[in-house]
């Protein structure tokens, strides 16, 4: 049962980034380096952007079983509920699009909530015998979940206070500019899929070392 279910966190975590890199050569017109990842379900192939973020709650979901018995401290416990908010938001963003008002809700669930899943699940999994030969990898990879969201708002802050300069209206249904103003600093978006990759492989890291 346990290999099954690895198996299948181990494949939505996979089609879900293939999913994504997909939607880089089906949905060309949204600028990588500038537009969020939701910003894919405004274009012609939204359901791939649906699927991206319904498989990766299913790998979040699947994970948090896996380990549920693997966990032996409290605050492992608490990573694993942590990791199944975080589900809940990936699975709220598939379900509710850029233009639903719940939107920023599952934002808010699913972005936040899995660096500290990641960190008190991977400290806790380091100490067991059958984890600890796979410190190295597992604390990078959980580490790069808050690295990168650390990364993610400076890139959005910096975009942000760029537009803003430029004179662009900032309101929350305010349109979307055609284009980068000369002098803005615009990578938010590529820190968004940094992001994102970070938090899809530290998943796909811990299923193959339980694997």
């Amino acid at each position: 049962m346990e290999h099954t279910l690895s198996l299948l966190a181990l494949s939505t975590g996979i089609i879900s980034l293939l999913c994504l890199v997909s939607l880089h050569f089906t949905s060309p017109e949204f600028q990588p380096s500038w537009r969020m990842i939701s910003e894919y379900a405004l274009g012609k192939f939204d359901g791939l952007i649906t699927a991206f973020f319904l498989l990766w709650g299913a790998c979040s979901i699947l994970l948090a079983i896996l380990l549920w018995n693997e966990i032996t401290t409290v605050w492992g416990t608490i990573g694993v509920v942590l990791l199944l908010v975080s589900a809940i938001g990936q699975i709220m963003g598939g379900l509710f699009d850029l233009k639903h008002k719940l939107h920023g809700l599952a934002f808010l669930l699913g972005v936040p909530a899995l660096p500290i899943a990641a960190l008190l699940i991977s400290y806790n999994l380091i100490q067991l015998d059958d984890w600890s030969q796979h410190k190295s990898i597992i604390l990078l990879s959980a580490h790069s979940t808050w690295i990168s969201l650390v990364l993610m708002g400076v890139a959005m802050g910096v975009m942000m206070s760029g537009f803003k300069k430029a004179g662009l209206p900032m309101e929350q249904n305010a349109p979307v500019p055609d284009k980068v103003p000369e002098g803005v600093i615009a990578l938010a978006g590529y820190a968004n899929r940094l992001l994102v990759l970070s938090y899809v492989l530290w998943l796909i890291v811990v299923v193959w070392v339980k694997e």
